[in-house]
C-alpha cells in the first residue's frame, strides 16, 4: 500500500470507530429524561432502552445501533473505493469492511464519549454481519426470532444466534456463497467469528444469570 492509501484505509477505520461509539441509546433516553446507566439494567443497549424509555424508543435505538454496524461495513468501503479508484483502493474493499465493521463494533462495545462504558455490540454487529454476509446473518436473524419467542430470553437469543452465525459463515464460505471472485473470503468468516465470540463474551453476566435462573425476560420489567 502506498502512503496514501495506508491513510484513506486509517481514516476510514477512525471514522468507523467514531461512529459505532456514538452512544444513541443513552443520548435517547437522555432526551427522554433518563439516566439510563441508572435504570435497568444499566446498559446502553436497545433492549434497555426498550424496557427502560418504551417500545418506540428501543427500536428506533435498534435501528440506528445497526445501521452504525452496517454504513461502516458497506458504506464507507465503497464510497472510499468508488472516490479512490483511481488510487487503487477498489482492491482493498473487503479488507476495508472488515477492518471498519470491527472497528464500528469496538467503538459501540468501548464508546471514547463515555469513558468506554458501552453496549453489548449485538445490534451493532448484526448491521455489520449484514454488510458482510447477509445470507449467514439471515440464517442467525431466523434462528434469534425463534429462540426469542420461545423462551423470551433476549440474551439467550443473541447468544445463540452468535453461535449458528459463526458456523454460518464457514459453510458460506465453504459453498463458495460469499463474494468467490475475491482472494479476502477467508479473512470474512474469521472476522465474523471473532465478533461472535466478542459477543458471547460480552454475555458474560448474562450467562451466569441464565445458569442461576435469574435473567430477566423480555417484556417484564425488574
Amino acid at each position: 500500500m502506498t502512503t496514501f492509501q495506508i491513510i484513506l484505509f486509517a481514516l476510514a477505520v477512525i471514522g468507523s470507530y467514531l461512529l459505532g461509539a456514538v452512544p444513541f441509546g443513552f443520548l435517547i433516553a437522555k432526551k427522554r429524561g433518563f439516566n439510563i446507566f441508572e435504570h435497568g439494567s444499566g446498559n446502553i443497549g436497545a433492549t434497555n432502552v426498550f424496557r427502560v424509555v418504551g417500545k418506540t424508543w428501543g427500536i428506533l435505538t435498534s435501528i440506528l445501533d445497526m445501521l452504525k454496524g452496517f454504513i461502516p461495513a458497506m458504506v464507507i468501503p465503497m464510497v472510499l473505493s468508488v472516490l479512490g479508484m483511481k488510487f487503487g483502493m477498489k482492491e482493498y474493499f473487503v479488507p476495508m469492511q472488515l477492518a471498519c465493521a470491527f472497528a464500528a463494533i469496538i467503538g459501540h462495545c468501548w464508546p471514547v464519549y463515555l469513558k468506554f462504558k458501552g453496549g453489548k455490540g449485538v445490534a451493532t454487529s448484526a448491521g455489520a454481519m449484514i454488510g458482510l454476509a447477509p445470507l449467514p446473518a439471515l440464517v442467525a436473524l431466523i434462528v434469534w426470532i425463534i429462540v426469542m419467542l420461545i423462551f423470551r430470553f433476549v440474551s439467550l437469543a443473541s447468544i445463540m444466534a452468535a453461535i449458528v452465525l459463526a458456523v454460518a459463515t464457514w459453510v458460506a464460505f465453504f459453498m463458495d456463497i460469499m463474494r468467490p471472485d475475491t482472494r479476502f473470503d477467508i479473512y470474512i468468516p474469521i472476522v465474523l467469528n471473532l465478533l461472535c465470540l466478542l459477543i458471547i463474551l460480552r454475555h458474560k453476566k448474562n450467562i451466569e444469570r441464565l445458569i442461576k435462573g435469574t435473567e430477566n425476560r423480555f417484556g417484564k420489567k425488574k
